[in-house]
Order: C-alpha cells, then structure tokens, then sequence
C-alpha cells in the first residue's frame, strides 16, 4: 500500500484560501477517482474537491470551518500499489498532528505572524495571510478585530483587509491636506464611520431567518455598487420575430444534432458581444481617474440558483466564440452554477453582465452594474403584440414579437449618448437577425 496527499487546489488567480465547510466522506471511508471527497468556499465560490484516486481516507489533516492555504495537504490517502511520487516524508511529518502541520506552515509564511495570533481575544479567527499583511501594515489584534469581515461567518478576508487599508490611506490622506489636525487612527476613523445598526422591531409570527454565506457577498456587493457608479438606465423595445421565428424553425435540428437545446440568450450574447466591438468604450472599467479599456470581451450571464442566490458565470472572449460555442458555454455554465460545479476562474474576468428578467416574466428591469464593470444589460420577456409594420407599400398592422432591453450604466464614464447608442445597437442586431441563417 502507499500514501498520497490530497491537495488543496489552484481555484484561480486571487484565490489563496479556502474554508472547508463539509466533509463528504471520513476517515477509514473508502473513495473512488473523481468522487467528491469535501465541500469547500472561497470569497468567491463555493466547490468540491473531487479524489485524485481510489483509495481509502486514512488522515484527514483539517476539519470543519478551518482555513487552508492554496497547496496544503488537507488529508492522506492509501491506494493501492506505489505512489506517482515520493511522499513517504510529507506524510510522516503530516500524519504527526494537524497542529505541528498549521504551525510549520505558519513559520514558512513569515516570523513576523507570530505577533498576531491565529484566534484574537474575542474567539474571531484569522488566516495566516491575513495575519501577515496586518503585521507588515502595522495593524493591531484590536483594529483588526473592528473590521466588518464577509467570508464565511463573517470571517475577514484578504479582499476586505486590503480594502480597509485602501480607505484608511485615503480618509487619512484627506484629513492631513483638509486642516491642521490631528489624524485618527484607522480604527477610530472606522469606529466614526461606522452606523448604528437599525433596530427592526418583530412583530407577532415573524420569523428571522440569518442570511446564508452568499447572500451576504451579494448583499455587500450590491451596496458597494450603487455607491461606487452614478447609475442611469436606458430603455428600448425591439422586434425580434425573426429570431423567435428562426429558433422555433432550428430547435429541433439543433436538439437532434447539437445534443442540448438552443436558447435565445446565446443569441442575444451574440448581438451584445458584436455591439462592445462596435462600441469598446461601453467595456471598460474605472481605476480612480483611469479608464481601462478592455481588450477581452468577456460577457457574464446572471443566474438564478435553486437556492434563490444569484451568481455570474463568465463566458471569455465571447467575440471569439461563433452561435453553436456561445450555445454550448451557456448551457454548460447554468447547468454547472445549478449545480454549485463552478469554479472560482469562471466567474471572474467579466467585462460587461447581461441579466435576463423575462425568465420570471418581467419585461423590463433596472439592474445593479456588476463591479468593476460598468453597464449591465436587462432582458425582458418576449411578447406578441400588435405593431405597426412598414413597407414599400405602406404602413399595415400585424402581431410582433417584442421585447424590452434595458441597460444600466456607470454615468461617470459611460455618457446617455453612448449608453443609448449601444442598447439601441443591440436592438438593430437583433431586429436584423437572418431567418435564413444555417446553422
């Protein structure tokens, strides 16, 4: 028999941690390749951890609600024959305790942690990342204590300490320039700042519910939003029965031949991505007084979860892709994301966010701009209506199929010329679309 880690994985570019948050199977349990071995969250997403091999669980190394860095072992597996790799010396140190293995890591990340510890006085629990950019930032245990975190149970994360820091240089930098003061310390500017939290008196039968992990990233993400971009919202209603038509006319073939169903939102994916191209200023970000230009055109589909949560899964260099790619990406992101099978790089990268309300028979909306982006395009239900209909012959009445597009957009950067042209150029896309088109 021989042993082998099981690894916390890469789960993308800014992710450095993870929290387990369910084991699936237990020590002594037995596991077959690619069978899912533990649950985990990041900032970002939640994922599973799936076994490299058939095996058994001998040593599970971290339990429930611990913190693991991005390449730590998080449990050692027996299978069968020789490893692909020595272990033999990772394993004996690790099998030890779990203890000795959190407290060798620590002293590989920096001496310099050991001034704050791992659990502050109040019992609040801090990453060794986290603890090492306060020491080097020169934050206490108590100022790090007051700092509102958003992972899981509220633990602070690296996001939300390099944010606190990124206010308190700023709020600091403009007190020094405002007048002769003295300048508050991070921790007393954040206590000043902060607001008392609102007292909702219960009422006879109500029940109180907390807010799950990830209703509170949105919570916060949403509110972050609306304070950050001066939102304006524009309004047009297209004709799109040449699409409708054309999809009801290939559906089947598509279905027969393709093995998934077409949607109408890779086509409207379609007209947005040939619209940025047309108009690469509607794709940009705000960095302080910059304006970055995106080259990538990496369009995020919003998408409502069983749980009633919503999460973003990015479709990258949509541009690139041509209607069968752009069909088969955004079955396989919603049946993922329903599935809590994302991973954490494909719901990051997105340039631009198109939402689609008619999906609950709404036909309009005025959706929140999906930072650091800055404009959001809504897609209403599709509608028969009469409509006026020119030709050379004149103008007659007949049924259409109709519907709203509405987008939201940043008014710092994005002016009512350009956000109206665009939505008016996805609508003209849509409205010309071929109802001879092969497929």
């Amino acid at each position: 028999m021989a042993e082998i880690e099981l690894i916390m994985p890469k789960m993308g570019e800014s992710v450095a941690e993870a929290t387990i948050t369910k084991w699936l199977k237990g020590e002594g349990d037995k596991i077959e390749a690619e069978e899912a071995v533990l649950e985990i969250a990041t900032d970002k997403v939640d994922s599973e951890i799936p076994a490299p091999q058939d095996g058994v669980i001998k040593k599970i190394l971290f339990q429930e609600d611990e913190v693991v860095q991005v390449g730590q072992a998080i449990a050692i597996i027996e299978i069968e024959g020789t490893a692909d790799a020595p272990v033999a010396t990772v394993v004996e140190n690790a099998v030890a305790t779990p203890a000795k293995l959190s407290t060798e890591i620590e002293q590989k990340q920096s001496d310099t942690t050991a001034k704050i510890q791992k659990t502050s006085p109040s019992g609040k629990f801090f990453s060794p990342l986290v603890r090492s950019i306060a020491e080097k930032e020169g934050i206490d245990i108590t100022e790090l204590e007051s700092i509102e975190g958003t992972g899981l149970n509220d633990r602070l994360t690296k996001d939300d300490l390099l944010k606190y820091i990124e206010e308190s240089k700023k709020s600091t930098g403009v007190a020094t320039a405002a007048a002769l003061v003295e300048t508050p310390t991070p921790a007393a500017a954040a206590a000043k700042a902060a607001k008392p939290a609102q007292v909702i008196p219960l009422q006879d039968g109500d029940e109180v519910i907390e807010m799950d992990r990830m209703r509170k990233i949105i919570a916060k993400h949403m509110i972050d939003s609306v304070s950050t971009s001066a939102h304006v919202t524009s309004f047009v209603e297209a004709d799109v029965t040449n699409m409708v038509m054309w999809r009801n006319k290939v559906k089947n073939e598509f279905l027969e031949r393709e093995g998934e169903k077409i949607t109408f939102t890779p086509i409207i994916m379609e007209a947005v991505a040939m619209a940025i191209k047309e108009m690469p200023m509607i794709n940009v970000s705000v960095n302080g007084d910059n304006i970055i230009i995106r080259k990538h055109i990496n369009i995020g589909m919003a998408t409502a979860l069983p749980s009633g949560n919503l999460i973003v899964p990015v479709i990258k260099d949509a541009d690139q892709k041509n209607l069968i790619g752009l069909s088969k990406s955004v079955n396989d992101l919603a049946n993922r994301a329903r599935n809590n099978k994302l991973t954490p790089d494909e719901i990051q990268g997105g340039t631009f966010t198109v939402t689609n309300v008619g999906t609950f028979g709404n036909v309009m909306g005025t959706p929140i701009i999906n930072q650091p982006q800055v404009a959001i395009l809504a897609v209403g239900a599709i509608k028969k209506k009469p409509a006026v209909i020119e030709t050379p012959f004149g103008d007659t009445i007949g049924v259409r199929h109709m519907m709203f597009l509405s987008l939201s957009y940043d008014h710092r950067v994005v002016d009512g010329a350009l956000g109206g042209s665009f939505v008016q150029k996805v609508a003209t896309i849509l409205e010309g679309f071929d109802i001879n088109r092969n497929i």
